[in-house]
């Protein structure tokens, strides 16, 4: 427990860094029925393994919890377990921490709880802003990645979907600004596709949805289960409490 706290706090401290950087940009509403479809989910952990988990880890969650979102061991150990050797071990890398900084600059956080720690009651969700963040990529040459992103300026995440999605570049135009007419400021114009990926802007978006819906379970596999036995406690609750105003009245309806 100590250890699943000093995490959260050490990834919110992260999210702060990032908050930090969001460029006032709305954030665009994840769909939340991505979350019921079990479909979406195994789809997710499948997009999560293959371009995630090279560089971050979700270290508090083991392959097998995925027999949750209905996939069953075999599936789990042909098909997603790449950097470990049981379905029961934790989904941790063997990327070095040194290297890895030197590489990007920081060590990649830890994905165990990234939804959770990415809320800003503000703007939205964590979902919403993973969701945001994923589909901000563009091409910049003055980063040492070759990439930028809208949601978070000067990331030193690479984008690793490219290949779905295409390869874009932000426009930018220069307005007066409204405060001081004298100034001039940047503001986003779009984008221009330069190079399709192999899917189209409905099926990446679909496919982004798909992720953010599993790191968003990842972060709190029992949670549906939770909110269903909340409906039933307050179900049990409410029948107890009518039973109760009957019974009590029963026992007064003669007392004067």
């Amino acid at each position: 427990m100590k250890k699943l706290i000093a995490l959260l706090l050490a990834t919110l401290g992260f999210a702060g860094a990032v908050q930090a950087n969001t460029g006032g940009i709305e954030w665009d509403k994840f769909p939340k029925d991505k979350m019921s479809d079990m479909a979406s989910l195994q789809h997710g952990a499948k997009i999560f393994v293959n371009y995630c988990l090279n560089c971050h880890s979700a270290a508090y969650m083991r392959y097998n919890r995925m027999r949750d979102i209905g996939l069953t061991e075999v599936d789990i150990k042909n098909n997603l377990l790449f950097a470990a050797e049981k379905v029961g071990e934790t989904m941790k890398v063997s990327l070095d921490p040194k290297e890895a900084k030197a590489w990007f600059g920081a060590n990649p956080p830890d994905l165990s709880v990234i939804a959770r720690s990415r809320a800003d009651g503000a703007k939205g969700s964590g979902a919403d802003y993973l969701y945001t963040y994923m589909r901000n990529f563009y091409r910049d040459d003055t980063k040492a990645t070759g990439w930028n992103n809208l949601a978070f300026p000067s990331v030193a995440m690479p984008h690793v979907l490219w290949e779905l999605q295409g390869q874009r570049i932000a426009k930018f135009e220069e307005v007066a600004d409204p405060h001081d007419h004298e100034k001039k400021t940047h503001v986003f114009a779009g984008y221009e596709m330069i190079k399709p990926g192999t899917m189209t802007e409905r099926q990446y978006d679909d496919a982004v949805a798909d992720l953010v819906a599993y790191l968003q379970w990842m972060g709190e596999p029992a949670q549906a289960q939770r909110f269903q036995l909340g409906v039933i406690v307050l179900i049990f609750l409410g029948i107890l409490t009518v039973f109760a105003w009957r019974l009590n009245a029963s026992y007064w309806k003669d007392v004067k």
